[in-house]
């Protein structure tokens, strides 16, 4: 949407609520988009006129994601974006810092990389510790850190990563994962704050249970899906292409003056506290 078809305010005037969700001529990074998630998010990017930098340590994954994506069909009379693919180790600052210098200026950058270590506290490890906040905190300060200030001198850009509703609810094992996603959130509040007056945002995406590589351990045992599908209000796992439209939403312009929130998709899990239901 150009700045002619934004009132003063900033808010749409109403020839531009047509292309609202449109994303064409945006670049936009999807780091971690090899699979789950990432890879449903770089497909939906693509439908809607991005051109989306899949960027994954999982080159397979990633060229799978590319191929996927050139199959959208987009809207009548529109176009799917350009994907192409780049091999990224998210743990090596100085492989991030090259990579973002080669991608060129991006609109947006989606960041859906994570890790859990389910255990007790008690039965924690250092090792354990590093290796959940290394991938779910450190990698993305450190995309953050070389992606925003390029966004703030063109004066505009939208960074959007993935928490979890564990940053708010959690359950015996989940403690540095939970930690983890608890600091995501206020890590990309922060941001909001120091780059919001450059037209810079950051959201966060707060999913409840849903297929994908990283829940494969619990959703591999019957008894324990059932009860975690029975815990939200859908009484259900979500897919990985549910996530994908509030990734979108947060990328387009249909959400120019939300940045420091958090968007809940969770199913409804944290309206009900994840409760059984009873009948009284």
């Amino acid at each position: 949407m150009t700045a002619e078809q934004r009132t003063p305010e900033g808010q749409p005037a109403p020839a531009g609520y047509a292309g609202l969700f449109r994303l064409d001529g945006r670049r936009v990074a999807v780091v971690g988009g090899g699979s789950g998630i990432g890879r449903e998010s770089a497909r939906a990017l693509a439908a809607h006129g991005a051109e989306v930098l899949v960027a994954d340590r999982d080159d397979e994954g990633a060229a799978e994601t590319a191929r996927l994506a050139s199959l959208e069909a987009p809207a009548p009379g529109a176009s799917t974006g350009r994907v192409s693919t780049h091999r990224l180790d998210v743990l090596d600052g100085d492989a991030v810092r090259e990579a973002v210098r080669g991608w060129g200026e991006l609109d947006g950058l989606v960041v859906t990389v994570g890790a859990n270590v389910r255990k007790r506290i008690s039965d924690y490890t250092a090792s354990d510790f590093d290796k959940v906040l290394a991938l779910n905190l450190r990698a993305y300060l450190t995309l953050v850190q070389a992606v925003a200030p390029g966004m703030a001198e063109r004066g505009r850009g939208s960074v959007v990563g993935l928490s979890s509703m564990r940053a708010f609810q959690v359950e015996a094992g989940q403690s540095v994962y939970a930690a983890s996603k608890a600091g995501l959130v206020q890590l990309l509040r922060t941001a909001a704050a120091e780059w919001g007056p450059s037209g810079v945002r950051f959201n966060a995406v707060a999913p409840g249970v849903v297929r994908t590589p990283l829940t494969d351990q619990i959703a591999d045992d019957p008894q324990w899906y059932d009860a975690y599908a029975r815990a939200s209000a859908l009484q259900r796992w979500a897919g990985a292409g549910e996530i994908a439209g509030a990734v979108t939403y947060l990328v387009s312009d249909a959400s120019t003056y939300v940045t420091g929130s958090v968007l809940t998709v969770d199913g409804g899990w944290t309206a009900v506290d994840g409760r059984y239901d009873p009948s009284v």
